[in-house]
């Protein structure tokens, strides 16, 4: 189940990091557009997030090996950050914005948490 995970999330977070590095002002525009947003979509957004960190959890609650723990961890980030969104929509909505540098590094991060994902289906 590791190999499988790693295999559709890696490849999703580096398309989304190269989105965030070739797509920047509309990437900037949505996080900055948050806070107008509709809160049907706010709270779909968060129901999206929740379920599919949780399909992983229940799918994969292993944590023996750095391949296991990066997907668990994937599961565990897309759970709070979909819970987040339910249960505090205001209170995430006044978390720091990824605009600028931080955008960048979102991006970054993005691309090595989706090259790691992708080395652990592949070279495992």
């Amino acid at each position: 189940m590791t190999q499988t995970i790693a295999l559709i999330a890696g490849p999703y977070l580096i398309v989304t990091a190269i989105g965030f590095l070739v797509s920047r002002g509309f990437y900037e525009r949505m996080v900055l557009g948050n806070a107008k947003a509709d809160p049907v979509l706010l709270n779909l957004s968060g129901a999206v997030h929740f379920v599919v960190g949780m399909v992983i959890l229940v799918n994969h609650w292993q944590w023996n090996g750095l391949g296991a723990i990066l997907v668990s961890l994937l599961g565990v980030a897309a759970v709070a950050k979909g819970a987040s969104l339910i249960a505090v929509p205001e209170l995430t909505l006044k978390t720091p914005k990824t605009v600028g540098p931080t955008l960048t590094m979102s991006a970054v991060g993005f691309a090595l948490w989706g090259a790691a994902l992708l080395w652990v289906a592949i070279a495992t």
